[in-house]
Parts: structure tokens; C-alpha cells; sequence
């Protein structure tokens, strides 16, 4: 893993805790204004739409935990990929569950931001 790739997997964790802590203004730093999130339901959110669904309660994260991340340093862009294990309520159902996912952090004005998420739900 060369660079930036650590630096990244503990910039994503960051976010994956301020997701499950409902802590918008470092969320509002670390995702990227033009943010492509595609759920594993396959329910696509922009950074806008991801932050007021959680903002008004229809989705509530308590928990979100990765394991084996692993970076791809490409420069002005490092793509993570792993597992996360994932606990949330949505729309007043609480779910746990394992997702592999892929994660594309880019660095934009000399500033890192997470741009795309993409994951698909491990089989229990």
C-alpha cells in the first residue's frame, strides 16, 4: 500500500463513524458535493439526500464497522475495498448485516473526498 492508501482507510473509518454518530459537519466534509452512493438495497443517494435521510431519522445508523480494507493508491484517487458490518434502522426496521464494499476517495483542491460507494450484501 503506497502514499496515501493507510491515510485513506483511516479517513473512510472516520466517516463510517460519523455516520454512525449522526455527525453531519464532518460528514458534509468528507463526502464529496457530486457523491454517487449506491446502497446494497441498490437505493442511490447523493450527498444531499444521504444526509437528510439520516438527519430526519428514516435512516438511522448505530453501527458501522470495516474489515479487510485495502487500498489502491492511484494518485489523485485511491480506491478502497473491504467488508463492513452494518446496523442500521431504516424506515423504522432495524437490519444488521455484512457488505462488500467499494469506496473511491479523490482528492479535489487539496482535499480528500469519498465520490463513490458501491456495496453488495454478504449472504448470511
Amino acid at each position: 500500500m503506497a502514499g496515501n492508501g493507510q491515510m485513506i482507510i483511516d479517513l473512510d473509518k472516520k466517516r463510517m463513524q460519523a455516520m454512525a454518530a449522526k455527525d453531519v459537519a464532518t460528514l458534509e466534509t468528507l463526502l464529496a458535493d457530486d457523491l454517487v452512493y449506491a446502497h446494497s438495497s441498490a437505493r442511490l443517494d447523493t450527498k444531499k439526500s444521504l444526509i437528510d435521510s439520516m438527519v430526519s431519522g428514516a435512516t438511522v445508523y448505530s453501527h458501522v464497522e470495516p474489515s479487510e480494507v485495502k487500498a489502491q493508491d492511484l494518485g489523485d484517487a485511491v480506491v478502497l475495498t473491504g467488508i463492513a458490518e452494518i446496523k442500521v434502522t431504516a424506515n423504522g426496521s432495524p437490519l444488521a448485516f455484512g457488505v462488500r464494499f467499494t469506496d473511491v476517495y479523490a482528492k479535489r483542491n487539496g482535499r480528500w473526498q469519498m465520490v463513490t460507494w458501491q456495496s453488495t450484501r454478504l449472504p448470511t
